[in-house]
Order: structure tokens, then C-alpha cells, then sequence
């Protein structure tokens, strides 16, 4: 089963990452500007799902959305097993990487995503907690998701430069997600995170492409620490 499973999801991210290219082209743009509503030839752009960022230009947006979406979701799915927080994390999914993408592009985490996504993480987990088979604890996602959030405000308040806002509301999905499969593995997704951020920017020091106070976006990182940590938690949960 968990074979099917691990094929359902990777089709799945793969068919959702193909309609994030219009919603990534159009929420990427700098703090207080209006999202886009044009493509790059002046073309009005309908909808915010869509396999190419204009129908009318018809551009080819290339394979590494669906690619990557398809992978994060396989990679869940094969962790978690047929539990009814696999599906939690194969609806959160896509928009965490549209997040780690509109980040890496404008450095930016848009309200319209990061609220939205905190509540329906937190919504979906409650739901998941009420089905026979889960392996999870709906109320210390709930805690973790204001304490995660509460530690990324002062670390926002202490270097505004280095922690954007938009990590502090992140923060409240990351710490939901994680904090469903215990606190350890907040920790454990937290720590990954930073080392990960860490990772990339000495790499980019060492390449000469930035320098020691160079800023990177923290998103990535974030989403990707806490995709490390529920990769684990759920691997844990099947032992």
C-alpha cells in the first residue's frame, strides 16, 4: 500500500507543482507592490493556478516546479505511511514550495500565504487527530506553532535585517507541522533549518558570490527544516 501510495503523491505533486508558475509570477514582487496582473508582455493574466504563466505567450516555465513538488511529496508520503496526516502534508505541500520559490526570487513571504497556510495546517491537523490511525498530537502542534512563531519574533526584533517578518508567520505552519509529531522533532526541524541556512550562505562566501554580511532568504531554509524534521518524525512514527 504504501508503495501506491508513494506513486499517488509523486503524480500528485507533480500535477500540482505544473499550476504554481502563474501564482509564483504574480506574487513575486518586492514589499508593497501590487501583485502582478500583467505578464512580461503586457498580456492580463487571469487566475492564479496555470501550467505557464500567460496563456496567451504560452512561455515554457520549465520542469522544476512539478519536479520538486512531486519529490517533496513522494518523500512525505514514503515517511508517513497511509496515516490521515499524509494527506495534511500533501495538501501543504505545494504551497510551502511556491513559498520557498516566491522567497528565493523577491526575498518577501506573502500574508495571502503564510497566514493562510499556518490556519490550515493547524485546521487539517485537527481534523487528522479526529481519525482512527494517526500517529500525531493536535495539541502540541497547536503550542509549537506559538512557540516557534514567539522564537522567530525576537530573533526578528533583535535583527530585523536578517529575520524578515514574513519568517515570523512562517514559523506558525513550520511549528504546527512539526509540532504534531512531538517537540523533539521541533527542535530537530528548527536546528536543521539554520544549519541549512548556514550551510548555503558559507557556500556562497567560499564561491565569492556573496559576503560574510550578505543577506540570503530564510524560507527556504525554514520550509526545508521543517521538512527534514517531519521526514524524520514520520519515519520514527513507523518504527
Amino acid at each position: 500500500m504504501t508503495g501506491a501510495l508513494v506513486l499517488g503523491a509523486l503524480l500528485w505533486g507533480a500535477l500540482a507543482g505544473a499550476l504554481l508558475p502563474r501564482a509564483a509570477h504574480r506574487l513575486a514582487v518586492p514589499a508593497g507592490e501590487p501583485r502582478r496582473a500583467h505578464c512580461a508582455e503586457g498580456h492580463p493574466l487571469r487566475g492564479w493556478l496555470g501550467r505557464t504563466v500567460c496563456p496567451r505567450c504560452a512561455s515554457a516555465t520549465g520542469p522544476l516546479l512539478p519536479a520538486v513538488t512531486a519529490l517533496v511529496c513522494a518523500a512525505l508520503a514514503a515517511a508517513t505511511g497511509p496515516r490521515p496526516e499524509a494527506g495534511v502534508w500533501l495538501l501543504l505541500a505545494p504551497a510551502g514550495v511556491l513559498l520557498g520559490v516566491v522567497d528565493v526570487r523577491v526575498r518577501r513571504l506573502p500574508d495571502v500565504l503564510t497566514l493562510p497556510l499556518a490556519a490550515a495546517a493547524l485546521a487539517l491537523l485537527g481534523l487528522a487527530s479526529l481519525l482512527p490511525g494517526h500517529h500525531g498530537h493536535w495539541p502540541t502542534a497547536l503550542g509549537a506553532s506559538l512557540a516557534l512563531a514567539a522564537g522567530y519574533a525576537v530573533l526578528h526584533l533583535v535583527n530585523p535585517a536578517g529575520m524578515g517578518f514574513g519568517d515570523v508567520k512562517l514559523a506558525l505552519a513550520a511549528g504546527a507541522v512539526l509540532g504534531w509529531y512531538g517537540w523533539s522533532v521541533v527542535l530537530l526541524g528548527t536546528f536543521a533549518g539554520f544549519v541549512l541556512g548556514a550551510l548555503y550562505g558559507g557556500a556562497l562566501v567560499v564561491a565569492r558570490r556573496a559576503g560574510r554580511k550578505s543577506l540570503v532568504p530564510f524560507g527556504p531554509f525554514l520550509l526545508g527544516g521543517a521538512l527534514v524534521g517531519v521526514l524524520i518524525g514520520g519515519y520514527a512514527a513507523l518504527a
